[in-house]
């Protein structure tokens, strides 16, 4: 039987221990900073690259706006003074079984914006509202 990679577009997403319906997520992206050092006693005349600290960017959440469900506004208004309501996320793309096959698991994630739809007088799209999270880390586990 052949393999095949993963399709994009059966994911699930947990957030604080509630099942999201978002129709697009983004920025699972993990990277190394690089450091440049070169001692005063080397005979080469370059850096010697290493890697620094660890950086996590900002992930996406978007879904369609519906009259009545002001959960991620009420998530973001949490967020005051030294207060904010920590979620950890579980974001999952699904194999056909509907079963999870590679999971980002994102730890203590706070809401930094929440931007509603854009609004055209001559537009038929869905309306979209996207949440903005900051987090302390992501981990993935790649699953069989």
């Amino acid at each position: 039987m052949a393999e095949y990679p993963l399709p994009v577009f059966h994911f699930a997403v947990l957030w604080g221990g509630v099942n999201g319906s978002f129709s697009e997520v983004s920025g699972l992206t993990v990277e190394t900073q690089m450091m440049e050092y070169r001692g005063g006693a080397q005979f080469e005349f370059k850096t010697i690259k290493q890697p620094g600290i660890q950086k996590d960017s900002n992930v996406t959440l978007k879904r369609g706006l519906f009259a009545g469900d002001n959960q991620l506004y009420e998530w973001w208004n949490t967020v005051s003074m030294n207060t904010i309501e920590r979620r950890d996320l579980t974001i999952s793309l699904l194999g056909e079984d509907h079963a999870p096959r590679v999971t980002w698991k994102i730890k203590n994630a706070w809401p930094l914006k929440v931007e509603g739809p854009s609004l055209k007088g001559d537009g038929n799209e869905i309306a979209v509202e996207s949440i903005e999270l900051a987090h302390e880390g992501i981990t993935v586990e790649n699953l069989a």
